[in-house]
């Protein structure tokens, strides 16, 4: 039965039929009156700006032709549990919502809604945005933004180089390469593909939600640069618009902390297996880690793991060399403090080693779903690999061969069954899955 808006959501139509959506596909009103539905919308406050708090830029004039929008504009995303009490924001302001994707309107898939920043952080960046022109608490961000030194200058900007997101505070673009630089131009969902290095075919429009996507949260952007679909682990982008991300649907690794301990070692050895293809692939990019938390994780319905998070992710070009950003000259305006303080300083391209993500790993995921899990010898050879291989002191070359030992262990601890439909049956025919 297709939802039905009700009288507050037909008032707000005209620029917002994506999250009336939302606030109408209440998974309880489908069949109550529209006098039932109007006692549960009340809790939203009719001032509430949508545009602002959700999305960062000005209502759909920053989304309208972006994938996300024309997917939600044909009704092809679905969140029947996204309950109207939660859009009377705080206090249940939650960092991602279940939903249901479909391509054709018949098979519907699970997906992820993701705001990229926390609220916390989403007010900070917009008094920042109008106190940066002097402005009331409230104002036009997309018309702030346009005015911007920085954006004029991607405006008349023919190829995205390093000078143009020198000072952003993302990790991917700490040390960027002209080679890393095309590659997000190339293969930028949100316009039409060219083909082409060159920004010719970006509209003005283009180039902002652009910017603004790489200045908030470089997640999307990961996203689409380095698919899944050719082998990195990622999961399958659906569609950005400012600050929210539609991406297919993972479990967070923290609900695995229980799991039985063949599953616990196989996601153990995935999770090694990640990092190792981070540090080492065909494309000669060295990904990195600046924190790491379980929630930066995810497990697909077959047990494959996937990056679920990618904001954290630095990436450094080991073929062509990476461009940091000269720190006395550093550009820093209003594009850099969007979600962190003005004076934050990401550490240098040359301190990041090899190691640095393993040595995360191990201190703070890997003991929570390996400890106290495997009989004697076995848990004890694991807890003093995990030892060495979280030890920020020693050098790289020790802590990668702690990892490697590691993997050796675990990989016969892991089942071959079908919980683990990422590699069954193959895992019958061939050891290596």
């Amino acid at each position: 039965m297709e939802p039905q808006l009700g009288p507050e959501a037909a008032a707000l139509r005209p620029g917002w039929l994506a999250l009336l959506l939302w606030v109408s596909a209440l998974s309880c009103s489908f069949s109550l009156p529209a006098s039932s539905l109007s006692s549960l919308v009340p809790q939203v406050r009719t001032s509430y700006n949508f545009g602002r708090t959700f999305l960062g830029l000005d209502k759909c004039n920053a989304c309208i032709g972006t994938s996300i929008c024309k997917k939600f504009f044909k009704e092809e995303i679905r969140s029947d549990n996204w309950l109207a009490s939660h859009l009377g924001l705080p206090p249940d302001f939650l960092l991602s919502y279940p939903a249901n994707y479909s391509d054709d309107s018949k098979i519907w898939r699970p997906v992820e809604i993701f705001r990229l920043v926390s609220k916390y952080q989403n007010e900070i960046s917009d008094r920042r945005i109008c106190a940066s022109a002097s402005a009331a608490k409230t104002c036009s961000i997309e018309r702030v933004l346009r005015k911007t030194e920085r954006f004029q200058k991607w405006l008349q900007a023919k190829r995205l180089t390093p000078d143009l997101v020198q000072g952003l505070a993302s990790p991917l673009l700490r040390c960027p390469s002209q080679r890393l630089l095309d590659r997000v131009v190339r293969r930028y969902a949100e316009v039409a593909d060219a083909g082409s290095i060159f920004m010719d075919h970006f509209t003005d429009r283009d180039k902002l939600r652009l910017l603004y996507t790489l200045a908030v949260n470089s997640h999307p952007i990961l996203l689409q640069i380095f698919p899944g679909a050719e082998g990195w682990p990622l999961p399958k982008y659906l569609g950005s618009c400012g600050r929210f991300l539609v991406s297919t649907s993972t479990r967070p690794l923290q609900e695995f902390y229980d799991a039985p301990p063949d599953q616990a070692a196989d996601l153990a050895y995935q999770l090694l297996g990640v990092l190792e293809s981070l540090r080492s692939n065909d494309l000669n990019y060295f990904f990195y880690f600046t924190h790491i938390d379980a929630g930066m994780f995810g497990v697909f319905n077959n047990g494959h793991l996937f990056i679920r998070d990618a904001s954290a992710v630095g990436v450094i070009d080991k073929q062509e060399g990476s461009q940091e950003a000269n720190r006395a000259g550093e550009n820093k305006d209003i594009f850099s403090c969007l979600v962190s303080s003005c004076q934050a300083q990401l550490p240098s391209c040359e301190s990041i080693s090899e190691k640095q993500s393993l040595v995360l790993v191990c201190q703070k995921l890997l003991p929570r779903l390996l400890q106290g899990r495997f009989p004697s010898p076995v848990q004890d050879h694991i807890d003093s690999i995990l030892v060495q291989c979280g030890d920020s002191i020693r050098p790289d070359p020790e802590v990668l061969g702690a990892a490697s030992q590691l993997k050796d262990i675990l990989r016969p601890l892991r089942t071959c069954d079908s919980r683990f439909a990422y590699r069954y049956p193959d895992c019958k025919y061939n050891d290596k899955f």
